[in-house]
């Protein structure tokens, strides 16, 4: 792979500052590919014009600038980013990407970085690299660096933020790591705190067979990645046992992981055992924060930063629904595995969330909307995080990858 860097940016507003670092780059012996992002007349000549940007969204790039509309402008090279810089990475005309800007230029610049491989590396420094970043990182590995100053100006903080940075991304280029890793198939599962056992005995049980386990904490970012590398065709099966961002997704909690969450395997075809793993209960933060109108609910205070709520009857029976929905667009090789003697390590007898009558009424529901000619059905009289329980699953989800491959 090349050894050239593409350095990103609005070279209109900020060219001072990036022939800073377009000069530090070269010094390092990497070559650099510049990329103009910004509206209007760059301030040195880019490898990559804003008018190829614009024109790989499709748009018109005079008519934008003559309308003097900035969020048009913003929307339009962000989607022309989102479009060209994977195209050039690609072509072989870099290896890793770097940008600095403000709110703008990063909305402009990180659509592209999500759209590149994950593993390329991509830094982003940021005047916004401090707050919630989610949307600009997405399920992606951008790594954000917070800019500290704007950027705007170079001085004795900002120079130096600028080199770290390129330091960091020079790095990332210049060392290999030659230790190989055994290449196995990947299963992915999904994985709380309290459901942690259940995971490590399937774990046990699939590396045994010789498959690997992808591990994704089931906190709303942690479903969509998951979700975004069975689209991208990196997983073999799937162990959703974890599915509680769909509680937080339809109660109101603060893990919620969207509503697409639980399709990716079903439409692409991907053999999947799934549970109800941590349904009885919504995520908020600290205490004080729930929201008032769940005054008088059960609560549990998992630590000084997490309180859960305990889901009711009603909504066990809203989530239900939903989750029996998205199996239905499953074309086989899905299994709906319910263990009925609770769901969560909270929810067992004697500990704060049991709630037979709430589990029962998730029970039946998905019971009553799964539509059993394309999704088996197992119930078994065991909690989630019993070892039975964990293999039973395990051993589910390798049956049918094995049906598959026999099929293929």
């Amino acid at each position: 792979m090349t050894n050239t860097i593409a350095l990103a940016g609005t070279f209109d507003t900020k060219g001072k500052e990036f022939l800073y670092v377009k000069e530090l780059i070269e010094s390092l012996g990497f070559q650099v590919l510049t990329i103009h992002t910004g509206v209007f007349t760059p301030q040195f000549e880019p490898d990559i014009s804003n008018e190829a940007i614009f024109q790989a969204a499709g748009e018109n790039m005079q008519a934008i600038v003559t309308a003097k509309d900035r969020a048009k402008a913003t929307l339009a090279l962000s989607k022309g980013m989102e479009v060209l810089l994977p195209k050039l990475y690609e072509a072989g005309k870099f290896a890793g990407v770097l940008s600095f800007g403000g709110s703008g230029g990063t909305s402009i610049v990180t659509p592209g970085m999500r759209a590149l491989p994950i593993g390329v590396p991509k830094v982003m420094v940021s005047t916004v690299a401090s707050g919630n970043i989610a949307h600009y990182v997405g399920t992606s590995d951008i790594m954000m660096y917070p800019s500290i100053v704007d950027v705007a100006g170079l001085n004795q903080i900002s120079t130096k933020i600028f080199t770290n940075a390129v330091f960091a991304i020079a790095g990332m280029l210049q060392f290999k790591n030659d230790q190989e890793i055994e290449k196995k198939p990947l299963i992915a599962a999904t994985m709380f705190g309290l459901t942690t056992p259940c995971i490590n005995y399937a774990k046990e049980y699939v590396e045994k067979q010789g498959y690997e386990m992808l591990v994704f904490h089931a906190t709303g970012v942690g479903g969509r990645t998951m979700e975004s590398l069975i689209e991208d065709g990196f997983i073999e099966g799937v162990l959703d046992i974890t599915t509680t961002e769909w509680a937080d997704e339809l109660v109101g909690g603060v893990l919620a992981a969207g509503p697409n969450r639980l399709e990716a395997a079903a439409k692409n075809h991907i053999p999947q055992v799934v549970s109800v793993g941590a349904m009885d209960m919504v995520n908020f933060g600290p205490f004080e924060t729930v929201p008032e109108k769940f005054s008088g609910r059960k609560f549990y205070k998992h630590n000084p930063t997490v309180t859960l709520m305990r889901t009711s009857v009603d909504e066990n029976k809203q989530i239900g629904k939903v989750i029996a929905n998205k199996l239905n667009l499953a074309h086989g090789s899905t299994s709906l595995i319910l263990p009925l003697k609770g769901l969560s390590g909270l929810d067992v007898e004697g500990q704060p969330f049991y709630g037979p009558e709430e589990d029962q009424m998730l029970f039946h529901t998905l019971k009553e909307n799964v539509d059993q000619t394309k999704v088996q059905v197992i119930e078994l009289e065991q909690a989630i995080n019993d070892r039975a329980f964990a293999e039973a699953a395990a051993e589910k989800l390798i049956q049918l990858i094995e049906k598959k491959k026999g099929v293929n």
